[in-house]
């Protein structure tokens, strides 16, 4: 193996991150192992992580609060975009890593560190996106990716090993669940989950109440956005961080927000999982209520295209592209007058609109009643059909002609 004499690696003190350590001074030779852990929202999980990585080998530890960071600069640019992956997964895992990524190569720079680890499986698209944002930030560090080097083949390899080296991991046998968390949402995979006949165990959700034992009772909220970023909740303004943890808890309350799918990993396979995501659901629907509001029919419909690519190159680890940045420059010039109000009922697992409202809003009462009305002369709408419908009309007589 190369000669590497400091690493810094992506840590979040779960399964596979803990044994790296280990691994990595046994395998290269005793190299210093510096611990980066991201808080991205986690909540307790990140109470025993400083010492338990220092515990494990690791020489100094890093615990970065990027929440805000991660709001503001991540979860907003894919709000306003729409980006939803394959219609139903809102980015939770995508677009952390490029954030951990980049502060990852931040304190590789300070520390003088050769390489970057990452715990991420060569099997999923995690090591894709970590890998992409160093190769666009920093391409000369080295990456060591130990689920492509070593023995260990699954999870159960990996829970044997860390009890071999005495280290302690927040998973047994009995719930092998590959799990990840922050502020937007939680995502459990393997085990059970593996087959797609399997209904999710009632002992699944963490943080969402199970629809059926929601409250009986709708709640009501409003949202107030500005340039397509939520800014108040009820009344009351909210900073970035404070918006989604208040949704989460309103939502998960009356379980919004539980999605359950196959997607298409960007490796080739096929993979399922459930996700746990109460605000992002409710914020993403208020923001389609919105733009329906505020945008013209070209508009809308070209953003919706533009959402399916923004959603596959973040999924995809391409955060840093020039493709990502240009669609992003696009995004922005369309969210200039998607503000306003929008009211929404939560009831049992399901968000439905209220109403809507905005400065903005493309939608006119005066021109739009079945009433009568000053503004429209119905009889327009003869010559526009007239030539609308002129190609159907020409090709309709030249079959006639021609006996098709």
């Amino acid at each position: 193996m190369t000669q590497i004499k400091k690493v810094v690696l992506a840590y979040s003190g779960g399964l596979d991150t803990s044994v790296i350590i280990p691994w990595l001074k046994e395998n290269y030779d005793g190299c210093e192992v510096i611990a980066m852990c991201a808080d991205l929202g986690q909540g307790d999980e990140l109470n025993v992580v400083h010492d338990k990585a220092l515990a494990s080998g690791a020489s100094k530890v890093y615990i970065e609060d990027l929440k805000k960071e991660f709001v503001e600069e991540f979860i907003w640019p894919c709000l306003q975009a729409g980006a939803v992956y394959e219609k139903k997964y809102l980015l939770g895992t995508s677009f952390a890593r490029p954030l951990i990524a980049k502060r990852l190569v931040e304190i590789a720079e300070q520390e003088g560190a050769d390489a970057i680890a990452h715990g991420a499986t060569g099997k999923g698209n995690d090591q894709v996106r970590f890998e992409l944002t160093v190769k666009a930030l920093a391409p000369h560090l080295k990456i060591i990716a130990p689920w492509r080097l070593w023995d260990i083949r699954s999870r159960e390899d990996a829970i044997d090993y860390a009890e071999k080296h005495n280290v302690p991991v927040p998973v047994t046998k009995k719930r092998p669940y590959s799990m990840d968390r922050n502020i937007w949402h939680l995502s459990h995979e393997g085990a059970d989950l593996e087959n797609p006949w399997n209904e999710p165990k009632n002992d699944l959700l963490m943080i969402v109440t199970p629809p059926e034992q929601a409250p009986d009772t709708p709640e009501y909220i409003e949202l107030v956005f500005e340039q397509g970023i939520p800014v108040m909740l009820n009344g009351e303004k909210l900073d970035a961080v404070a918006m989604v943890e208040q949704l989460n808890e309103i939502g998960a309350e009356h379980g919004i927000g539980v999605t359950d799918m196959v997607e298409n990993r960007l490796v080739g396979m096929k993979s399922r999982g459930v996700y746990e995501t109460p605000a992002g659901t409710i914020l993403h629907y208020a923001h389609n209520e919105l733009e329906a509001l505020t945008l013209d029919r070209a508009t809308l419909q070209y953003k919706q295209l533009v959402s399916i690519k923004y959603a596959e190159l973040v999924y995809d680890g391409m955060w840093y592209a020039p493709l990502r940045e240009a669609l992003a420059a696009f995004v922005n010039e369309t969210q200039k007058t998607v503000s306003g109000t929008v009211r929404l009922k939560l009831f049992k697992g399901n968000v439905s609109s209220a109403g809507a409202k905005s400065p903005y809003s493309l939608y006119s009462e005066e021109f739009v009643t079945f009433g009568r009305d000053e503004v429209y002369n119905q009889a327009d709408a003869e010559g526009f059909i007239n030539l609308f419908g002129l190609p159907l009309k020409v090709r309709a007589l030249m079959k006639k002609e021609r006996n098709l």
